[in-house]
């Protein structure tokens, strides 16, 4: 691959970089690679694996001539082991805010990368073309952050997956490891595989039943992190939740995978499709009420906050599983409407909207949006 510093560099073949306006009117690509198993209440999977280069310090005392050696080593051996079709290489550095916050939306960076320790911090990201299931951050709290997404719980072929990337990867660059503890990381808590496995659940029921706070300090005793929409910092958004492990010290990969995928999100999908059924049998006035309640605001709303708009379109995905809506909306499906939950947030309305707006337009924009998808 040529030295080109140019903004954004495809390796080894341009394609459709995943911030353009097509893309984002397309909704998430890994959303659209197919429904998976248990879609109904995992949206998605992820498998990260946190590595750091040998010859290098951790980020927290490498300066900024190391990091452009780290972020220059990594992308040399991304280029030469063909991890996907095509990746697209991204300074994030040289990246505008808005470009920056769109691929936190599509879950492909973290807000930390993002951020960075300051706006001119070498730091690089590389998304795989046009699936978006493989990114790989650099120089984000570790030298390498490789993720895989897919869609609904697939945990073993996610792992797989990253897995393998980690071994392209791993053959041409000289991980940290002791023989003892493993992987060396920057967080202790990463130390050992440095895998970190999750999915994110839509859990409308518990909530609407009230026991989603008990789900939550069950998940929490079993040793598992549950965070919000945009994982660790953030809130819980529209009753989306990541479940995820929380130690990698003396934890095989596997055994990770078997209690998640085997053992712990089966028993929170039995929870919450209890909920629901519960809700319908039990409750139906109520459920139908607020089910149509949601959906009557967002075909009438002129004005719509994030917030809003993602709090009752999780009510509208609901009643879409549900069969709710077949009357008034037989064409409506759970998987538009949660391409619909990306494509309402800040920068993709921004985005799709091709032109500076302020707050105002914005939430004009995005009830336009709306009112016009659940037509």
């Amino acid at each position: 691959m040529s030295g080109d510093s140019s903004e954004f560099e495809p390796m080894p073949t341009p394609q459709e970089a995943p911030w353009s306006s097509h893309s984002a009117r397309r909704g998430a690509s890994w959303l659209a690679a197919g429904g998976g198993a248990d879609v109904d209440v995992v949206v998605s999977s992820r498998v990260r694996l946190a590595r750091n280069l040998r010859a290098f310090p951790f980020l927290t005392r490498a300066d900024d001539a190391q990091r452009r050696a780290i972020i220059e080593a990594i992308r040399l051996r991304i280029s030469a082991c063909a991890l996907a079709p095509s990746v697209m290489w991204v300074p994030i550095e040289r990246l505008p805010q808005l470009e920056r916050m769109l691929l936190v939306e599509r879950h492909l960076m973290s807000k930390e990368l993002a951020k960075g320790d300051s706006p001119t911090a070498p730091r690089a990201l590389a998304v795989s073309l046009p699936d978006e299931q493989l990114s790989i951050m650099v120089n984000e709290e570790d030298h390498i952050r490789l993720q895989v997404l897919r869609p609904g719980l697939a945990l073993a072929e996610a792992w797989q997956a990253a897995s393998a990337a980690d071994d392209l990867l791993e053959a041409g660059l000289e991980f940290a490891f002791h023989s003892r503890f493993g992987y060396l990381t920057a967080c202790p808590t990463n130390v050992g595989t440095g895998v970190r496995m999750s999915v994110m659940l839509h859990l409308p029921a518990l909530r609407l039943t009230g026991e989603i706070d008990k789900v939550k300090r069950a998940a929490t005793d079993m040793g598992m992190s549950v965070r919000g929409f945009y994982g660790e910092g953030s809130e819980a958004t529209g009753d989306f939740f990541q479940l995820s492990n929380q130690r990698t010290l003396g934890r095989p990969e596997q055994h990770i995978l078997r209690e998640l995928a085997s053992e712990i999100i089966p028993k929170v999908i039995e929870y919450e499709r209890a909920a629901r059924t519960a809700l319908a049998t039990r409750r139906t006035r109520y459920l139908e009420d607020t089910l149509h309640r949601a959906l009557g605001l967002l075909r009438t709303a002129r004005l719509l906050t994030p917030q809003e708009a993602m709090n009752n379109l999780s009510l509208v995905r609901l009643g879409t599983l549900l069969g709710t809506f077949k009357a008034e909306a037989p064409t409506l499906e759970a998987h538009a409407v949660t391409q619909l939950l990306v494509q309402v947030q800040q920068c993709h309305i921004q985005k799709l909207a091709e032109r500076q707006m302020d707050q105002q337009q914005r939430r004009e924009f995005r009830a336009d949006l709306v009112r016009m998808r659940l037509a």
